[in-house]
């Protein structure tokens, strides 16, 4: 009687050159265990557009994330407190009960942002990059800093200081929960 010999499969199982790979020219944000987010902290959320999508500091684009951000925010109960629309990426201050609900709410954003985009340029695909950054702020300092920072990048960007930014919003876009953002109102 003859003998088989087991061969082991090589697919499978951690090596070299494994996983997903990054879109686009580099890496985006790092595939890391997200911290847990209690409620009672709002979170700073930076989502970068992919090279093909058109300026977003345009009426046409601002109309088409505006009309993204309430219909998420509606749809999956986070609350988008502030924005600022900059030519190729979003800043967000964004309020969640878990990191399940700003999983959540993010992954609707993007597939709003993406539908509205894509429809406004003709095309399909892609509109939205890689992953989005999170930032969970938690001190009152840190808040402050945040929302001034929100309020005042496009200034500097584009050389509109002292001038309302209309990609701004300059008081809150929705109504806070949080203390944090109630006490800057």
């Amino acid at each position: 009687m003859k003998q088989t010999v087991m061969k082991l499969t090589t697919w499978g199982g951690k090596r070299n050159g494994a996983g997903r790979k990054p879109v686009g020219v580099k890496a985006g944000v790092w595939h890391v265990t997200r911290p847990g987010l209690k409620p009672r902290f709002p979170v700073h959320v930076t989502w970068r557009m992919t090279g093909r999508v058109w300026n977003l500091r345009s009426q046409r684009a601002f109309r088409r994330l505006q009309r993204a951000f309430w219909g998420s925010a509606r749809k999956v109960g986070y609350r988008l407190v502030h924005f600022a629309v900059m030519g190729n990426h979003v800043h967000l201050m964004v309020e969640a009960s878990d990191e399940k609900q700003l999983t959540s709410g993010m992954r609707s954003l993007g597939i709003r942002i993406a539908l509205g985009l894509n429809r406004m340029m003709g095309t399909g695909g892609r509109a939205v990059s890689d992953r989005y950054h999170a930032r969970i702020v938690k001190t009152p300092r840190e808040v402050e800093r945040c929302v001034t920072y929100l309020r005042t990048n496009a200034a500097k960007h584009y050389q509109r200081v002292g001038r309302r930014d209309a990609f701004t919003s300059q008081v809150a876009f929705m109504k806070p929960r949080t203390w944090l953002l109630k006490r800057l109102e």
